[in-house]
């Protein structure tokens, strides 16, 4: 089969080059021509024109994009062109709507869809570490898990097309609170004058140890905030979830409304490009 991926950000961009280096990627397209340098210099992949043309040219389609617009577009774009039974597997984080979208206009042309979104940030991509969550067909899984192996290490089928995405937010509302709560606590230690190398070494090996403490909580508290996770996108994210909530009970989500709240406030003073434990930023200016 023959692999092309669409999209080289922050996260595409690594997801592509471990699979160049498994041998497993033929061809890219990125609108950014300038990142597709590497991969065509070091391991020899081809550089496409347009998703049109690398959809005429491959049987796997890999996307990593922003936006639930650029899925919908790139999947209008490759449709006229796409060969039957091509599995198209989308990483980006979208709504559970645009997922069941896509996999129905490709289902028009014979072509399959796979709503794979990832968590782990930009070092579970560059790793090959990523979690991976699986909407779509099970048995077309089985059929690219082994390529996905070269960018994921935890692969799980959740359920149809759209399961996928409803995982990814639960993870999402989930990183919300986790990082409401961490850099509170941060800001709260702080404010005491505790000796707060100390504090992270005892916490994170007792019930509240997690991730983010340990990969975060050094440098938040020394003012480093390179992302990581922008917050941007993760506001993007759970406006995501807000929207899939409004079908629920209302008022029933205050920690995704509490959220969308702070980072829009750290977005309008200029921080959205950074990790999202920028947020310490405004507990700590809170304290003071």
């Amino acid at each position: 089969m023959k692999i092309g991926f669409i999209g080289l950000g922050a996260m595409g961009g690594y997801m592509a080059i471990n699979l160049a280096k498994n041998n497993l990627l033929q061809i890219v397209f990125n609108r950014t021509t300038s990142k597709t340098k590497l991969l065509k210099k070091e391991f020899a992949c081809s550089v496409s024109n347009s998703p049109l043309e690398l959809a005429k040219q491959c049987e796997v389609i890999i996307i990593s994009v922003s936006r639930d617009v650029d899925v919908l577009e790139i999947i209008n774009e490759i449709k006229p062109g796409i060969k039957a039974n091509s599995i198209v597997i989308d990483t980006s984080t979208v709504s559970s709507e645009t997922a069941k979208k896509a996999a129905s206009i490709l289902s028009q042309v014979n072509s399959n869809f796979l709503d794979c979104p990832v968590s782990g940030g930009v070092e579970g991509a560059k790793n090959a570490t990523l979690a991976m969550m699986v909407g779509g067909a099970e048995e077309v899984l089985d059929k690219v898990r082994p390529i996905l192996n070269s960018i994921a290490k935890n692969i799980v089928y959740i359920g149809p097309n759209g399961t996928g995405q409803a995982t990814k937010a639960v993870n999402q509302i989930m990183a919300a609170g986790i990082n409401q709560a961490v850099t509170e606590a941060l800001a709260f230690g702080e404010a005491m004058g505790l000796p707060m190398d100390k504090v992270i070494e005892i916490v994170s090996t007792g019930a509240a140890g997690n991730w983010f403490l340990d990969h975060r909580g050094k440098t938040m508290l020394s003012g480093e905030f390179e992302p990581g996770f922008k917050m941007s996108l993760h506001h993007k994210d759970l406006s995501i979830c807000q929207s899939m909530a409004s079908t629920l009970k209302k008022n029933a989500f205050p920690l995704i409304e509490m959220t969308l709240i702070d980072y829009q406030q750290l977005m309008d003073e200029g921080h959205g490009n950074e990790d999202i434990s920028a947020l310490f930023r405004l507990k700590r200016k809170n304290l003071n």
